[in-house]
């Protein structure tokens, strides 16, 4: 336990000042106010004396991290995703990992439906050539994209965000297909309109492939040069979960032969950087990972975090545990 009288937690990243003054009122902080990336060295000295942790999606947290760490005994991501946090070792040192699902289910979900409206009508790249002043006349052909409407919607990891995203494709007379670890409910397929098949199928028929499936070792580049020929040339595929999910290179090999018709991506896999080739693309709409952004649902996510953090800090069982098998640190 540290030294201090209360709890000593370290903020990875800046958060708004409603946060970091209820951190304030039960905690010793250390925040970071000034929004800097820390490099691994950095991010060890600064958790070696803490007893909480507040991380983002770029805080990679693991073992050797934690080693270093002897009093850490939570690490509370403000992210729904958790590939970041390597729960194993976590466990293993006594140390909680949790994240912030649901409270930013709707607003993915928008952007999702945005970014494939946004690929599937060119409206990124028509908007480019509009401001460099381009658009002299109307003509028959000009920006053809393909409809969303009455189209076919391929939804590839049904969770929340993906039934969300269902729940939209209503409103747009879709058909809908979904491919999930597991099956829904009856009730739930009915409800949504949607209908459960394998990978192949869903790649083959849908006119819009989503990717709404979290991040594992097992699915990396799950999306590659043998899925990609499965599509229709006229497809377009959209990402809001992990940039891993989808090899890169042959996803540029895609769009730039004609094979895939259009991509809209908010995740990649190396991010922040982003493939030179993904950026010389035209028919690929790109946002930079900003799903969950929106005031209302990243502070959501900041309170529902630090709820995470304060009741780990309390020696109780936080509202989201990721390693329920953890054996927590004395005090």
């Amino acid at each position: 336990m540290s030294t201090s009288v209360r709890p000593r937690v370290l903020i990875t990243r800046a958060v708004f000042p409603e946060h970091l003054e209820r951190l304030r009122e039960g905690f010793e902080v250390e925040s970071n106010q000034e929004d800097l990336s820390f490099d691994a060295a950095q991010l060890a000295q600064r958790l070696a004396d803490k007893d909480g942790a507040l991380v983002t999606g770029g805080d990679r947290i693991n073992a050797d991290l934690l080693r270093g760490a002897p009093h850490l005994k939570v690490v509370s991501s403000i992210s729904v995703g958790f590939n970041h946090i390597d729960l194993h070792a976590c466990s293993a040192a006594g140390v909680m990992a949790t994240n912030t699902p649901d409270v930013l289910t709707e607003t993915t979900a928008d952007l999702g439906w945005a970014l494939m409206m946004a690929a599937a009508r060119q409206v990124t790249q028509a908007e480019r050539w509009l401001r460099e002043g381009r658009w002299q006349r109307w003509a028959l052909d000009q920006w053809l994209g393909f409809d969303v409407h009455h189209a076919c919607l391929g939804i590839i990891g049904m969770g929340r965000i993906g039934q969300a995203i269902a729940r939209r494709a209503r409103g747009f007379s879709m058909s809908i297909l979904y491919h999930n670890r597991s099956r829904l409910d009856a009730a739930i397929e009915a409800e949504l309109g949607a209908r459960y098949v394998d990978k192949k199928t869903l790649l083959e028929q849908a006119d819009h492939v989503v990717l709404v499936l979290p991040y594992a070792p097992e699915n990396h580049h799950m999306i590659g040069a043998a899925e990609l020929a499965l599509m229709k040339p006229s497809a377009c595929l959209t990402n809001i979960a992990r940039g891993g999910l989808i090899d890169e290179s042959a996803l540029c090999a895609a769009l730039q032969s004609g094979r895939l018709g259009a991509a809209g991506l908010d995740v990649y896999e190396g991010e922040p950087h982003v493939a030179p080739e993904l950026l010389e693309l035209p028919n690929v709409a790109l946002t930079p990972h900003i799903g969950s952004a929106t005031r209302a649902t990243r502070a959501a996510m900041a309170h529902l975090a630090i709820d995470n953090l304060c009741a780990a800090l309390k020696g109780e069982i936080p509202p989201c545990l990721l390693n329920p098998d953890v054996r927590g640190r004395a005090a």
